[in-house]
């Protein structure tokens, strides 16, 4: 009775709602998820300041030079990176920690956009920028990236070079990274858990609707 309550009263309450055009199906809503929950990336920044017109072109230089110290020294990127990080990054909070905003941290875990989508988009182990937000100019660095195939292949991190010299890429070693298969499941499991508790509130919805209408006396569960 509840379903077919449902059914007449549904039309009523959305009769005036066109579909979207461009509506996620079930298995969009699954591969969406399953990008959001599973990308994961340890990124450095460095943050200077904009506020004169020489503020970009004073980022480029730092980049240079940091670029230039790793192939002049054959030195660890993200040594060198960090050593600047602590000296010229007016971002107190993750200057002290060489520039560090978090370690293989999901995306939109960065209160800043565009430092957030860069994370996903510059190449792995370069020092990429300068990219402009509210905040400054951002230097980037991104030393671990994981579930983004199309951007790193299997090479996933950044790792000193033999004998602790220059810079090397290798697969990731993070723990509990999971296949599609098994975070589809779950996602696709938790799609049916929230559709069964959507279907079982219209449900009530509805009768509560039929009643207030006076096609139902009574509802059942009073």
């Amino acid at each position: 009775k509840r379903f077919q309550l449902l059914c007449l009263l549904l039309p009523l309450l959305f009769h005036d709602r066109a579909t979207p055009i461009n509506a996620f199906t079930p298995v969009d809503t699954i591969r969406r998820d399953f990008l959001a929950l599973t990308r994961k990336v340890t990124t450095h920044h460095i943050l200077l300041p904009k506020t004169s017109a020489e503020g970009y072109e004073a980022a480029l230089l730092l980049k240079q030079k940091i670029r230039n110290k790793v192939n002049d020294r054959n030195a660890f990127v993200v040594d060198v990176f960090s050593s600047a990080a602590k000296k010229f990054s007016i971002d107190l909070e993750t200057a002290e920690r060489g520039g560090l905003i978090g370690e293989l941290v999901p995306q939109g875990y960065s209160i800043c956009p565009e430092l957030d989508r860069a994370s996903f988009e510059v190449p792995l182990g370069e020092v990429s920028g300068p990219i402009e937000s509210k905040y400054g100019y951002h230097l980037v660095l991104v030393c671990e990236r994981i579930n983004c195939p199309k951007l790193d292949g299997t090479l996933t991190r950044v790792i000193r070079g033999e004998d602790g010299l220059g810079t090397m890429l290798a697969p990731s070693t993070a723990e509990g990274q999971k296949s599609m298969g098994q975070t589809v499941l779950e996602v696709s499991m938790q799609q049916i858990g929230f559709w069964i508790v959507i279907f079982l509130a219209g449900g009530v919805l509805a009768e509560m609707s039929a009643k207030a209408a006076g096609i139902l006396d009574t509802v059942p569960w009073e």
